[in-house]
């Protein structure tokens, strides 16, 4: 059982909703915050209190918030940097986005323990999602579940997805290098990321990277 749960979520109708079915499923302490680096600084406070959270919902996708500097936009990047500090916790995906590469890359490069997809049936499949955690089982939501195991998912790495979007955005592979400086992400050389570039127009046979982009976007990687 998780005594402390932290909830990441901007609408506040779908946190609100996500408090209520907890609150009658489990009996635990509930937070919630509306952004990933509010979301990182309670997670550092409470542990610093040595009253640490057991497991944490969070969405991946936020609204800009122009008010503030935020550091951590997304889910994703929460998640990496929890993970790259070796903050143990579990951690559930309840997101929309429905992108097998992501799934993937959460999963393999992340360690999340479920990911819910937002929908018709998701109020179950949480708390589904959260009994399987507490069991040690991986959770992925049942309609999308078949999908995921059907597609025939290449090695790529969160990276690989990142620098696809950075290519989708207009970024060159020297903007793209000194990205990945300032974020210090590993392999950020500029021979590195024309290594990655040149493997991802392989393996989705993309003879340029415009069609490697167009190629990513159907096949929903991006």
């Amino acid at each position: 059982m998780f005594s402390k749960i932290l909830i990441i979520e901007d609408i506040d109708s779908i946190s609100l909703g996500i408090i209520t079915v907890l609150k009658k499923n489990f009996d635990s302490e509930i937070h919630s915050v509306k952004y990933c680096d509010e979301g990182y600084l309670k997670i550092k406070k409470a542990i610093s209190e040595s009253k640490p959270y057991d497991l944490i919902i969070t969405d991946l996708s936020f609204k800009d918030d122009h008010k503030k500097k935020i550091h951590l936009v997304t889910g994703e990047e929460l998640i990496a940097q929890l993970r790259k500090e070796n903050i143990h916790l579990k951690i559930i995906v309840y997101a929309m986005d429905e992108k097998p590469f992501i799934i993937k890359s959460l999963l393999s490069d992340h360690f999340i323990n479920a990911y819910v997809i937002k929908g018709r049936e998701s109020t179950s499949e949480l708390i589904d999602a959260i009994n399987s955690t507490i069991k040690g089982f991986t959770y992925i939501s049942p309609a999308f579940e078949k999908t995921f195991k059907q597609q025939s998912l290449f090695e790529m790495d969160s990276y690989d997805i990142l620098i696809l979007r950075f290519l989708s955005e207009g970024h060159t592979q020297d903007d793209i290098s000194k990205l990945f400086k300032e974020k210090r992400y590993p392999s950020a050389s500029m021979s590195s990321i024309e290594k990655r570039i040149n493997k991802l127009k392989l393996v989705l046979k993309a003879n340029n990277s415009i069609q490697l982009v167009a190629i990513a976007k159907d096949m929903k990687i991006i």
